[in-house]
């Protein structure tokens, strides 16, 4: 996560909730950022701050500076007590500035999505919302994910919402998911070790028997975390036996093109590696 990032996460279950949210909480004050939390409506304030500070207490200073805010949107739209858009849109605007001018190098929230429920909000709303918010992050030094309950948003919403926002996160780290980027390339996020390797040349299997009719075929590595000597070395089987391709291109890191060149890649006549730098 990084200034400018719009962010989307869905959870089943609290734990996995409360592991983003440490996550985000601890990287913002790390770098200097005010960090605002919106947790989920009713939760008491000492839970939140117990969950956070665990096990180190690291962030009962920010908390006493005001690094750290725990606040609700009941109170940020505040007087207003009907939710619009335009309300909260210009409220986020005034925290972020108020944080640059107290001399935070931005603002970054997490934002629980229950409070749609407990404001009697309008979904529709709220989607109109999260789907026309661009110029909150556009070159701004805001971040923010929006976290959405599974077990209370509709499949339709969640998947609407998953696209509205520019960026996807994992529910947990370990875990590996597979999408399609806009030019077609099959992109992998997150881990591809022993635990995720049957998924991992699943999918790869998968798309190489989809793009036979096509011959060429593009994986993209980058926002792997990991990738291990397993996966890799199945990986190139696999695009070497691929014989209704004439070019299958990896987009990897420094890392993970050392690793393949280390394990024969260079071999492989219809592989091309194109190195690509993770963004900061």
């Amino acid at each position: 996560m990084r200034p400018g990032d719009h962010a989307f996460v869905s959870y089943d279950n609290d734990e996995a909730r409360w592991d983003v949210l440490t996550a985000f909480t601890r990287l913002g004050l790390a770098r200097g950022e005010r960090v605002i939390v919106f947790p989920r409506p009713g939760l008491p304030e000492e839970e939140v701050l117990a969950r956070l500070d665990f096990p180190h207490r690291t962030t009962a200073t920010a908390r006493i500076e005001g690094q750290l805010v725990l606040s609700s949107m009941r109170r940020l739209i505040s007087p207003d007590h009907v939710f619009t858009a335009d309300r909260q849109w210009s409220r986020l605007r005034e925290e972020t500035a108020q944080a640059v001018a107290e001399g935070y190098t931005g603002l970054r929230t997490f934002i629980d999505m229950h409070w749609v429920p407990e404001l009697d909000a309008d979904v529709r709303t709220m989607m109109h919302r999260e789907s026309h918010a661009e110029d909150l992050f556009t070159g701004r030094p805001y971040s923010e994910i929006c976290a959405y309950d599974r077990r209370w948003f509709t499949p339709e919403v969640l998947t609407a919402m998953a696209e509205a926002h520019p960026r996807n996160l994992l529910e947990k780290l370990g875990t590996l998911r597979t999408e399609r980027t806009p030019d077609g390339a099959l992109r992998f996020v997150g881990e591809a070790d022993a635990a995720t390797k049957r998924p991992f040349l699943t999918a790869l299997e998968l798309a190489l028997v989809q793009s036979t009719g096509a011959g060429r075929l593009t994986l993209d590595l980058i926002p792997l975390h990991f990738l291990s000597v397993g996966c890799a070395t199945g990986l190139l089987t696999r695009v070497q036996d691929a014989s209704g391709h004439h070019r299958v291109e990896v987009r990897c890191g420094p890392v993970q093109l050392r690793l393949l060149h280390q394990l024969g890649a260079t071999s492989i006549p219809r592989l091309t590696l194109s190195e690509v730098a993770r963004p900061c």
